[in-house]
């Protein structure tokens, strides 16, 4: 009998003598919704493969003892590889197609699973795992394409012996491989809150761990310090997108090593020791969707910064029940201005202060302790009145009620922005989050995008896209906008936990007339909680999934996808030499910009690092995009369609 996680698991003697009707039993066992179409593959994919398997038990001695494992189901995931073979010291991730040919989507299909097993799997990050395409229609040993072997049935049993004959160590045992413990993939942010809320812990992850747990002991250490010398402090976090900040300041609200720091007020302990509060407002939305479930339509969990400044600045004696303010998007504050335009008319509010400037202003009434923790991305301000960036925070230090009262912690990096509180800045370098993690093994995406848009030579720009390729990131384009969505159809037509979708930029013109709804009126009835989590069937038909609504820089910042089908608009085009903003939509006369070349360039940074798995650029038919276009397949953006 099939057992939980996966379909069949045996030893090649086993799998070579197993009749096929009981193998197709025990397969349809465990996937129990199996569709005609999926019983017709197995009946004839099982034979194939217990003939090749047979050939190499005959050939190798040792080949015996390999495991076959049919239908695994990763853990935590619903993702299935058709069959994988653990022989010699390695693995083969074999995916079966019932063609002649492999597709693109096909080919990134079977690399991502063996990715994901050397990334989370604690058997598989030191061995070799080879990604096996075997289109069922073809002969031969067709080569490799792309990282992938790609070969019909018939040549698997060479594979296989060549795979293995250089093996030093022995077979993975299938008890050690099976354990459900064994793979542990990092969660996407949506997941990672479920987690957080529901056992106050994140699944362990050797990786993600390696990465986050030196800052969240150094943040630790910081806050019982403030407590126990009854101080306050502001620290601030820095890191590239995909680098885990959210993340640590959703494991720091929900840490366990909080309760016991709250101050008795009037006789009561505070319950909330510390309060996640985020300008980000789809971010907000999206958290609290998912969240709905546990009360309070998920605010408990998260909140939006404007409630929270509405609340607090419109009375003076009210003091906040938290010790802890997270703010995440801390670059991302609104100045004065902007603060006093988002609250105009609100009955009791007090303006001439930044957000920054409120929030350490609403520490200041917190009893004996507080810390203000800032989560700040590099290059992400995308609003108006985000320009001033961190030096808001070092005004709002100096203009405190008593500035000497106040220690800022920070890494290197910010020393110049806080020069002016001298000894008061205390830098560790700890604080700064410099290595990706959403993006599964490649650590190599930022560097991408910011080679890419700061202007830097396509040859230059090729030689990264060449890492990302070998670590199964994807960079994919075409300028046929049904091609793209076919592709994502396609990849992840077996994965309905899969997140995919169309980003665009809000100041582009000419995305509509191509069938991309980016204007406002368009995505301002998108509801982000149902796009970002729903399936496609869902009752609102709001799935990002559908490839029908997109969401723009606003919707997608912090936020994240497998995919994001990035619809490329010609308000950054590439000019030959640099790019150019000339055709993008303007502000009103009232607002106040001081650059909005690099508010499209910080933009597009945000559209460029959503997908976890690829990028999948449309690059409209439009002649004043062709030089883009060229720019980015130059660049290393691989063109849909082509071998």
């Amino acid at each position: 009998m099939a057992r939980a996680g996966y379909g069949w698991e045996s030893n090649f003697k086993d799998f070579q003598d197993a009749s096929p009707a009981d193998i197709r039993k025990s397969l349809h066992g465990f996937v129990h919704d199996a569709s005609p179409e999926q019983l017709k593959a197995w009946d004839q994919s099982i034979p194939p493969l217990q003939r090749e398997v047979r050939e190499v038990v005959a050939v190798s001695s040792r080949a015996g003892s390999s495991g076959a494992i049919l239908e695994y189901e990763l853990p935590m995931e619903s993702r299935r590889p058709d069959v994988l073979f653990l022989v010699g010291d390695g693995v083969l991730v074999i995916e079966l197609k019932g063609k002649d040919h492999a597709t693109q989507a096909d080919l990134d299909q079977a690399a991502a699973y063996a990715r994901d097993l050397r990334a989370y799997h604690r058997d598989c990050h030191d061995r070799e795992v080879l990604p096996v395409l075997v289109p069922t229609r073809a002969r031969g040993d067709l080569g490799s394409m792309g990282g992938v072997r790609v070969v019909g049935p018939d040549a698997l049993d060479a594979l296989m012996l060549r795979f293995s004959a250089d093996a030093k160590l022995e077979p993975i045992s299938m008890e050690s491989f099976l354990a459900p413990e064994a793979y542990c993939p990092t969660p996407s942010l949506v997941q990672a809150a479920r987690e957080l809320f529901q056992s106050r812990q994140v699944r362990s992850i050797w990786r993600t761990r390696a990465e986050t747990d030196n800052t969240l002991k150094v943040v630790s250490d910081i806050i019982h310090d403030a407590a126990s010398t009854a101080t306050k402090r502001l620290i601030l976090i820095t890191g590239l997108p995909g680098s885990g900040k959210t993340l640590v300041g959703l494991r720091i609200a929900h840490a366990g090593f909080l309760d016991d720091l709250s101050v008795l007020r009037g006789g009561v302990r505070p319950t909330a020791p510390a309060v996640f509060l985020s300008g980000n407002g789809p971010l907000v939305e999206v958290l609290q969707y998912e969240l709905r479930a546990a009360g309070g339509e998920g605010k408990a969990f998260v909140r939006g910064v404007k409630d929270y400044v509405k609340r607090y600045s419109s009375k003076p004696g009210l003091v906040p029940p938290e010790h802890v303010l997270i703010f995440d998007e801390a670059q991302r504050a609104f100045d004065a201005e902007m603060v006093a335009r988002k609250h105009e008319g609100e009955p009791g509010f007090i303006g001439g202060r930044s957000e920054p400037e409120h929030f350490i202003e609403f520490a200041d009434r917190i009893p004996e302790w507080c810390v203000v923790i800032g989560l700040i991305g590099e290059g992400q301000e995308i609003h108006v009145g985000e320009e001033g960036g961190v030096g808001q925070w070092c005004k709002a230090v100096e203009g405190s009620a008593d500035p000497s009262e106040w220690t800022v912690h920070g890494p290197p990096s910010l020393g110049d922005a806080f020069k002016s509180l001298g000894g008061a800045f205390v830098s560790a370098s700890d604080l700064s989050l410099q290595v990706e993690i959403r993006f599964h093994t490649s650590t190599d995406v930022h560097a991408f995008v910011a080679s890419l848009l700061r202007g830097g030579s396509a040859t230059e720009n090729a030689e990264i896209a060449a890492r990302l390729a070998k670590s199964e990131f994807h960079l994919r384009i075409t300028r046929d906008l049904d091609y793209a969505k076919a592709y994502l159809r396609e990849r992840y037509a077996d994965q309905p936990l899969a997140r995919f979708g169309i980003v665009a930029s809000a100041k582009d013109k000419s995305l509509v007339r191509f069938g991309v709804a980016n204007d406002f009126q368009s995505t301002k009835r998108t509801k982000f909680g149902p796009w970002y989590g729903d399936p496609e069937d869902s009752a609102g038909r709001g799935s990002c999934r559908l490839l029908e609504s997109c969401v723009t820089e606003f919707g997608a910042q912090g936020l994240e996808l497998d995919a994001a089908l990035l619809a490329w608009g010609s308000d950054l085009r590439w000019t030959g030499d640099r790019w150019s903003n000339d055709l993008a939509g303007g502000y009103r006369k009232d607002t106040p910009v001081r650059d909005p070349l690099q508010l499209r360039i910080n933009a597009y940074r945000v559209l460029l690092t959503r997908g976890r798995d690829a990028t999948v650029a449309f690059v409209p038919p439009m002649p004043e995009l062709d030089a883009t276009f060229d720019h980015l397949c130059k660049s290393g953006f691989l063109v849909l369609g082509d071998k």
